[in-house]
């Protein structure tokens, strides 16, 4: 597998561009494109942030891919995502804004199709089909640009999990509630990740995220930009650089199992790994898990046994919440109302999926520890 990874001190086009040029010429995708070819690219917009987080995918680097495929002739380019939230023309629009990719639409379309259509799974899988965003399934090639990021439930964020995204909107929560346990969710998003089978895969590192991700943490910057081809040995390949153990991370470890992931295969181009690269900070729900200190085949006897009562479950903090209902929005147990502007949580029905921390933008939601 071959990895590229190019040092980019800062979000500047000046910068960024040369990089982004460097890798997919290393990846030789100039002999996949052919005139007329309709290009989706896929970024990782969970929710209304600004860029100047490190919750989405910056826009100088969306621009960049597209200025690139512009330069080999590709003009029918789609920016193409589904946040953690609505999928309708409003939601949307504000969130392009917010995000700043609204100032993209001279280089790329905004997906203004806010469609879905079903389609079948390979034989063998688990799920028999999955309901994915048109554009995506309109495409004749993908480009994944996730953002590297810690997770609340999965641990880790980048090209695997980067593709939930294309669920639509607020089916996603149907999804953690169909797949409450980390194992059958982690193998939904490999299924997934097979289904939509992206092309190319961009990790944004120049500003990173550790703690509690994807939307509750802070800045770890990595200044770096990777690009593979194979995505799930990139994920493993780029959850070492945040000193996170990635056969820890389930979704990873299961990609290697299934020989998806390669880890000795990689061959890296481009610059040399930093030497002075600091551990991230894990989730609180990491942290705060005393499962994950077991040996793998010991966790989910644990889990069955004694899961109630170690488990971990998020918790507000009442002077944070605006009442904006975002996080009973989120909930795929519907188990959070909003009642005089506040948020209330019921702990029976709790899934642990941590989807209300994700989606609260005023981070009023905190782990309460395992007992």
């Amino acid at each position: 597998m071959l990895q590229t990874l190019y040092s980019v001190n800062d979000y500047k086009e000046e910068l960024v561009y040369p990089a982004i040029c460097k890798a997919l010429d290393a990846l030789s995708v100039p002999d996949d494109l052919r005139p007329g070819m309709k290009v989706a690219i896929k970024p990782n917009l969970v929710m209304a942030k600004s860029p100047v987080y490190p919750v989405t995918t910056h826009p100088v680097v969306i621009r960049c891919v597209a200025r690139y495929l512009r330069s080999h002739g590709i003009t029918d380019i789609t920016l193409a995502e589904s946040s953690g939230g609505l999928y309708n023309a409003e939601y949307m629009k504000s969130l392009y804004k917010t995000c700043g990719v609204a100032s993209l639409e001279d280089v790329l379309h905004l997906n203004m199709d806010f469609t879905a259509r079903t389609i079948p799974c390979r034989e063998g899988f688990v799920n028999h089909s999955f309901h994915i965003i048109t554009p995506i399934l309109d495409a004749d090639y993908v480009i994944n640009i996730a953002k590297l990021k810690t997770h609340a439930m999965t641990g880790y964020s980048g090209g695997i999990k980067n593709l939930f995204g294309t669920i639509p909107g607020l089916e996603k929560p149907q999804m953690h509630y169909r797949f409450p346990d980390i194992e059958d969710f982690s193998r939904m998003l490999l299924e997934l990740a097979q289904t939509v089978n992206p092309a190319v895969t961009i990790i944004d590192a120049i500003d990173a995220m550790e703690g509690n991700g994807p939307t509750g943490g802070t800045s770890h910057p990595l200044h770096l930009l990777l690009a593979a081809r194979d995505f799930y040995t990139q994920d493993y390949f780029a959850a070492g650089l945040m000193k996170l153990d990635p056969m820890e991370i389930v979704m990873i470890r299961q990609a290697v199992e299934v020989c998806l992931a390669k880890p000795g295969e990689i061959t890296l181009t481009g610059d040399p790994i930093p030497e002075d690269l600091t551990p991230f900070q894990v989730p609180d729900t990491r942290r705060l898990d005393f499962s994950t200190s077991l040996p793998s085949f010991l966790r989910k006897p644990f889990t069955a046994l004694l899961g109630s009562i170690f488990k971990s479950y998020p918790k507000l903090v009442p002077e944070k919440c605006v009442g904006c209902g975002k996080c009973a929005e989120s909930c795929p147990a519907h188990i959070i109302k909003i009642k005089d502007h506040k948020a209330h949580f019921q702990k029976k029905g709790c899934i642990s999926c941590f989807c209300c921390q994700e989606m609260c933008p005023m981070k009023a939601i905190e782990v309460r520890k395992a007992l």
